[in-house]
Parts: structure tokens; C-alpha cells; sequence
């Protein structure tokens, strides 16, 4: 009966496992078909023969570096404006004692509620009156907005069970609130700061929707937009598409793969805790 009761578990453990690792292997071999192959319905089967230079076109003519940057350009900068404005904001609601501190903080949730597409129409409009339309800012400013209040809710409730003795003797010692912020509860915070980045860079690195309105200019455009380069008037080349998939998610992948545990132990401290 242990043994059997064992096995249901391993079971109801392979079920997740199976379905979200199978769509990535089913694009890895997508990625290597020909089209004849990918037209034929072939979806589950093997190639017959492995088309890796379906990567090198992919990479060549679809102009992978050019997107590449622009996407770890607004990436990056989206991810040291969030942890900068959200481990303030954090620090002032859960280490100070002011009287609209939990205000602050449900308004910061009730940005957790705003779905992203709600905002499109008046975001076109605000910035084509502030001439930021199709530009990189007009993509930063939106991630910051909606990346921030997850960033606060976890760095907040990790920064409330930090003992204030620490505090105390920094200020008995003459350190000022930026000291002390800069140089022990930045320091301290580093497990939920990782788990804020690593989510950032997860949810904006292949966002679409934002990117698809406000910007047109082919030279600021981001990496889903590569695809786009393999289909023409009458034709697609679908083995090219699904290597550039399979190199644009790679990055992401890569991240969540080595970096996994760092969003398990943030969250546990900052959400949990909270």
C-alpha cells in the first residue's frame, strides 16, 4: 500500500512535468523540420534530418542581434528601475511608522488587479501628447508601472521581519536613513531583490502587446518581433520561425533553470512572510 500510495505521487508529479516540458521539446523539433515536413502534420514525429541551419538563417537574416538588443535594453533598464523605486517604497511602508503607510500599500495591490490591456488605449494617448510614441520609453514606463507593485509586496514583506535592533545601532552610531538603507537593508534584501529581477525579466522579456502598439520603427522593435522577418506575401518558412523562438526563449530559460531556487527562497521570505 506505501508503495502504491508512492507511485500515485510520482504520478500526479509527472503530469506537470510532461505537459510544460513537452511544448518546448515539441519546438526544438519543430525548429529542425523543413516545411515540407512541418505541412505534412507531422507535429510529434522526429525530422528526418536535422536542419540546423534553420539557426544560422534565423540568426543572419532575421536580424536576431538587432532585436536582441533592444530587448536586453529595455529589459535591463525596466529591472534597475523597478528595484530602485520598489525597494524604496518598500523600505518607507514596512520600516516606518507614518499614518497612510497601509494606504500606500493597497493602492500598490490594487495595481496587482489593472490588467495590461485595459491601460493601451489611454497610455496611446498620453504619449503621443508627450511625443514618447515609438520610442523605448514609451515600453519602459508601462513595465515599470506594472512590474512595480509585485516588486513592493514582496520586498516589503521580507524588509517587516528584519530585526530593528540593526537600525537602532546604525543610528546611535550617526548613519542616516540613506546609509542604513544603502548599506544594510539593500544588502540584507538581496534573496527577495533576485526573485523581483528574475520575475521582471520573465514577464517583460517576450511582452508583445505593449510593444506591438507603441512602437513601428523596425530598429527599436524587440525580439518577438523577429518572427515576422520568415513571413512574406506568399510564403512562410516555419523551421526558421521556431528557431528563432527557440533562440529568443533560450535566454529566459536559461535564467528560470539556474536561478529556480532563488525565486522559491524570495518568495518564501518576501510573499509568505508578508
Amino acid at each position: 500500500m506505501r508503495k502504491f500510495k508512492k507511485g500515485i505521487v510520482y504520478l500526479l508529479f509527472a503530469i506537470p512535468v510532461v505537459t510544460q516540458l513537452y511544448p518546448l521539446l515539441w519546438l526544438v523539433l519543430y525548429s529542425l523540420k523543413t516545411n515540407e515536413e512541418i505541412m505534412d502534420g507531422s507535429f510529434f514525429s522526429f525530422p528526418k534530418s536535422f536542419q540546423w541551419h534553420n539557426y544560422s538563417e534565423a540568426y543572419t537574416s532575421g536580424s536576431y542581434l538587432k532585436y536582441l538588443s533592444n530587448s536586453v535594453f529595455v529589459t535591463g533598464v525596466t529591472m534597475i528601475c523597478v528595484i530602485v523605486l520598489a525597494s524604496m517604497v518598500a523600505y518607507a511602508i514596512s520600516r516606518f511608522r507614518w499614518k497612510y503607510g497601509n494606504i500606500v500599500m493597497t493602492i500598490f495591490l490594487m495595481g496587482m488587479m489593472i490588467p495590461m490591456q485595459a491601460t493601451l488605449l489611454p497610455l496611446m494617448i498620453i504619449f503621443k501628447n508627450i511625443h514618447v510614441l515609438n520610442t523605448h520609453l514609451s515600453l519602459i514606463l508601462p513595465y515599470i508601472a506594472f512590474s512595480t507593485p509585485i516588486a513592493v509586496f514582496i520586498l516589503s514583506g521580507f524588509m517587516r521581519d528584519i530585526p530593528h535592533e540593526i537600525e537602532e545601532s546604525a543610528f546611535i552610531d550617526g548613519a542616516s536613513v540613506y546609509r542604513i538603507f544603502r548599506s544594510i537593508i539593500l544588502p540584507v534584501s538581496i534573496p527577495p531583490v533576485m526573485t523581483v529581477c528574475i520575475l521582471t525579466f520573465i514577464n517583460i522579456w517576450n511582452e508583445y502587446i505593449l510593444a506591438a502598439t507603441f512602437i513601428s520603427s523596425e530598429k527599436l522593435k524587440t525580439l518577438p518581433f523577429g518572427v515576422y522577418t520568415f513571413v512574406s506575401q506568399y510564403s512562410v518558412n516555419y523551421g526558421n520561425i521556431g528557431a528563432f523562438l527557440v533562440m529568443g526563449a533560450l535566454p529566459v530559460i536559461l535564467i528560470y533553470f539556474f536561478l529556480s531556487n532563488k525565486i522559491t527562497k524570495g518568495m518564501v521570505a518576501g510573499a509568505v512572510k508578508g
